[in-house]
């Protein structure tokens, strides 16, 4: 028998058992007796995502494929998850019986690339650890101190746009909004004039852009990660280009160290970290490191930013399409300020209850987070099923699908504020909105994030009557890349001084 011959049988015969072992694996969830969905080598149910359709699709045809099941499984290049799709399940695994699914099971990477280990990427008692001391910096007593900030803001905003309708006919509204809101996020977390709104090739907006339209890794690395997170971390994978890395690093070190030297103090978010890093709670293990820190502060930024500002343009795209709407907000806003003399103040924004509906309904029609992500941490006995979930599987909570049920939301592709009057709210169950998520692992900034978007919202419709043109796409397209709902292009829309 020639070498060649030889060598041909040895790697045909481990071809072979690989692709048993790929088989074999790929009948998990067959022989743990859980419906799923066929997967094909070696992507597993992810193919086509973000490559042919948008991930919300692909999570809407499941739901919609498996529905009246509980839960049903898939596989992430070959890692085995569920997508959770029973609303008691839901609801036990958010609230009830966190303590079984406290962690993410994200990819982070603290030591290659420290923005990474935020908040949201942590498990485990580093997790819970840093949400204890952030907890404090979000209540409503801190918002009220940020309060100002934001509002100053909302001016330059007006005053831009003002400058703006002069000479255009119609604007796109989309990067506006994301210039008013990275130079808050600017403002409230970094503490730097950002200057967007005025220069909108700013470095901070800059790397803004940069960080929804670019990726480090192309599908096969980014799903690599999400497939085998801790194989990745020794591989010394990272998350973020190192040209925002390094930016974003920098910044933060920089007016940390300048703040302490000039004992300088601020009613923003990198203030309320600097005390936490300074005064070390001795029940902790540490206080809190600067790259700590720069991740938080990070966070706060991309999750500030791209989310209100795409919330904000979905809003206002629904209402330029709805002038009811839009008349009925704009009355509600003269109604509050005429009962504070005129002034928007942090109370006056409480009373926005109207607003407060619009807003549910762009976030439960167009959620900026599609899914939330769970892992087991033990075993789990279904209540009321044969059905186990391993330890260490993670789970898909199919936010955008659930938001879109017909049963659950008649006509869900209607604009319809009424969804969430009180008498609608009380009528559904908890489940069916999860915008923000729920129980311990909800967004920390869901209050900065509602009053940046109220303030935006007061700033424009006082003064601005928003309408389509014909420059605006109806429908929406939305970008098959993000992994964030968001729109393809820009928002165009008629824009006229009230």
């Amino acid at each position: 028998m020639g070498i060649s011959l030889i060598i041909s049988t040895i790697v045909l015969g481990l071809l072979g058992f690989l692709y048993y072992l790929i088989k074999q694996r790929y009948s998990f969830w067959k022989n743990n007796g859980i419906p799923f969905l066929e997967p094909t080598i070696p992507f597993g149910n992810f193919k086509d995502v973000n490559r042919t359709v948008i991930f919300h699709e692909w999570m809407q045809k499941i739901y919609n494929d498996f529905k009246g099941e509980i839960l049903v499984g898939i596989f992430v290049l070959f890692r085995p998850g569920l997508i959770i799709l029973d609303l008691d399940l839901i609801k036990n695994i958010l609230i009830k019986d966190f303590n079984q699914f406290t962690d993410r099971g994200l990819f982070s990477n603290e030591k290659d690339d420290p923005l990474s280990a935020h908040l949201f990427s942590l498990d485990g008692q580093k997790w819970k650890s840093l949400r204890n001391k952030l907890s404090p910096t979000f209540t409503s007593g801190k918002m009220k101190f940020m309060f100002p900030t934001v509002f100053e803001i909302g001016k330059k905003l007006e005053e831009t746009l003002s400058e703006l309708i002069i000479k255009e006919n119609h604007i796109e509204i989309k990067d506006l909004l994301a210039r008013f809101t990275t130079d808050v996020i600017g403002n409230c977390a970094f503490g730097i004039e950002c200057n967007s709104l005025k220069d909108p090739n700013a470095e901070f907006r800059v790397m803004g852009r940069r960080l929804v339209s670019k990726t480090r890794h192309g599908p096969l690395i980014t799903f690599f990660k999400a497939s085998f997170p801790d194989f990745a971390k020794k591989l010394g994978f990272k998350e973020f280009e190192d040209v925002i890395i390094n930016f974003f690093l920098k910044v933060v070190k920089e007016t940390v160290e300048y703040r302490e030297k000039n004992n300088i103090e601020r009613n923003d978010f990198l203030n309320l970290l600097i005390k936490i890093k300074n005064s070390p709670n001795e029940n902790e293990l540490h206080g809190i490191t600067i790259e700590e820190i720069a991740a938080q502060v990070f966070l706060f930024f991309l999750a500030g930013f791209e989310t209100s500002s795409s919330t904000l343009g979905f809003l206002l795209y629904e209402i330029a399409q709805n002038h009811e709407i839009q008349n009925k907000m704009r009355s509600e806003i003269n109604e509050v300020l005429k009962d504070f003399n005129g002034d928007f103040t942090y109370e006056a924004m409480t009373k926005l209850n109207y607003m407060d509906q619009v807003i549910s309904e762009t976030l439960r029609k167009y959620p900026p987070v599609v899914n939330l992500l769970r892992k087991c941490i033990s075993d789990y006995k279904v209540e009321g099923t044969n059905y186990v979930i391993p330890n260490g599987t993670v789970l898909i909570i199919p936010v955008y699908p659930i938001q879109h049920d017909p049963e659950i939301y008649p006509n869900p592709e209607k604009f319809n504020p009424d969804n969430y009057n009180q008498e609608a709210i009380n009528s559904r169950h908890s489940s069916t909105f999860l915008a923000f998520g729920d129980g311990p692992r909800n967004c920390l900034g869901l209050r900065f994030g509602k009053m940046q978007t109220k303030v935006g919202l007061v700033t424009l419709l006082s003064k601005f009557k928003f309408s389509v043109c014909d420059a605006t796409p109806i429908p929406l397209k939305f970008n098959m890349k993000s992994m964030l709902l968001n729109s393809e292009g820009g928002i165009p829309l008629k824009i006229e001084k009230l």
